[in-house]
C-alpha cells in the first residue's frame, strides 16, 4: 500500500478496501491536496484513474503528469513518489493487482509470457481500460459477493491489457464442441441458482481456471460470467411464463434487486419484467 508521508489538512481522505473474493487484490478510493508520497514500489500491479485535479509524480526516471482521465501504470517494484499537481483537490482510484492474481489473467487473454510482464507506458489515456478499471474498483469498494464477477472483471482487465501491450489476437471459434467445456456448461445450468465460482466450473471440467477461462470463451464467444448471466435471464423469463412473483425470480436468480434485473432484462427483451408479465396477462 502506498506510504504516507505527511497529512496536513482533512481534504486527505484515504479509502482502501480489500476484495471479499479475490486474494490480494485491493482498491483505494483517495483525495488529497497538501499530501506527498515519499518514494517506494508496491510488490503488486497498481492501475490509478485520475478523476479530478491532476497526479504529478516521478516514477521510471522521469517526471510525469496526469490530468483527469488519465491511467497511471506501475509495475511491481516501480519506484515512485507523488501529490498533487494542482490548487484543486486531487481524487483519484488504484486497484493494487498482485502477479499472482493477473499474469494467469494475462495468460488466459492470449500473452504469451505473462511471468513478469511488464506494461512500457506509465501514462496512458485508453478509454476501454479506464472503465475496466473503475468497474473492478466499484465492485471492490462495493459490498459485492460474486466472485465470478469481480473475475470477470479482472479478465476484461487482462485481455484489455493484452490488447495494448502483449500481443494479442482475438479469440478463434471453435467448430467442434469440447466434451470438456460442455460438461461445464451443462453444470453451469444445474446450478444457476447457486452462488457459482470460477473454480466450480472449472473443476466440472477437470482443467484449471485459467486454461478453462480461455478455452469457454473460444468455444462459446463469451465469458463464463456472461454466459451465467444470460442463462439466468432466459431461466428467469420462463419462470415469469410460468407466473412466478418478480420478488421470487429476482431472489431465486440471484439478482442483486428488481433494479439490477431490469438493467440486464430489458436490453435483451425490449421491457422490463414487469412490463413483460403485464403483456403476457393481456393477451
Amino acid at each position: 500500500m502506498p506510504e504516507a508521508v505527511k497529512s496536513m489538512s482533512n481534504d486527505n481522505q484515504f479509502h482502501f478496501a480489500k476484495s471479499h473474493n479475490l486474494n490480494q487484490v485491493s482498491a483505494l478510493q483517495a483525495q488529497m491536496s497538501d499530501f506527498s508520497y515519499g518514494k517506494h514500489a508496491h510488490e503488486e500491479y497498481s492501475f490509478g484513474v485520475t478523476l479530478a485535479g491532476r497526479q504529478d509524480f516521478f516514477a521510471n526516471g522521469a517526471f510525469h503528469r496526469s490530468p483527469p482521465g488519465n491511467i497511471i501504470v506501475f509495475n511491481p517494484g516501480d519506484i515512485h513518489d507523488g501529490h498533487s499537481g494542482v490548487d484543486d483537490n486531487l481524487r483519484y482510484r488504484m486497484l493494487y493487482i498482485h502477479p499472482d492474481q493477473l499474469e494467469p489473467m494475462l495468460e488466459s487473454a492470449g500473452v504469451k509470457q505473462p511471468e513478469g510482464f511488464r506494461i512500457v507506458d506509465t501514462v496512458l489515456n485508453d478509454a476501454a481500460l479506464r472503465e475496466h478499471i473503475l468497474r473492478m474498483a466499484r465492485l471492490i469498494g462495493g459490498d459485492n459477493q460474486d466472485s465470478l464477477r469481480e473475475e470477470h472483471a479482472l479478465y476484461l482487465m487482462a485481455e484489455r491489457i493484452a490488447q495494448l501491450y502483449g500481443g494479442y489476437s482475438s479469440n478463434r471459434q471453435v467448430n467442434k464442441a469440447d466434451r470438456l467445456l460442455l460438461q461445464a456448461r451443462d453444470y453451469i445450468h444445474e446450478h444457476l441458482d447457486k452462488d457459482i465460482s470460477l473454480d466450480q466450473i472449472s473443476d466440472s471440467a477437470n482443467l484449471s481456471k485459467y486454461h478453462f477461462l480461455r478455452l469457454f470463451r473460444e468455444q462459446f464467444g463469451i465469458t463464463p460470467h456472461k454466459y451465467i448471466l444470460n442463462s439466468r435471464i432466459n431461466r428467469a423469463r420462463e419462470a415469469l411464463d410460468a407466473g412466478m412473483s418478480l420478488d421470487d425470480v429476482v431472489y431465486r436468480y440471484r439478482f442483486s434487486d428488481l433494479s439490477h434485473f431490469n438493467r440486464r432484462f430489458k436490453p435483451i427483451f425490449g421491457m422490463t419484467p414487469k412490463q413483460y408479465q403485464q403483456h403476457l396477462t393481456d393477451r
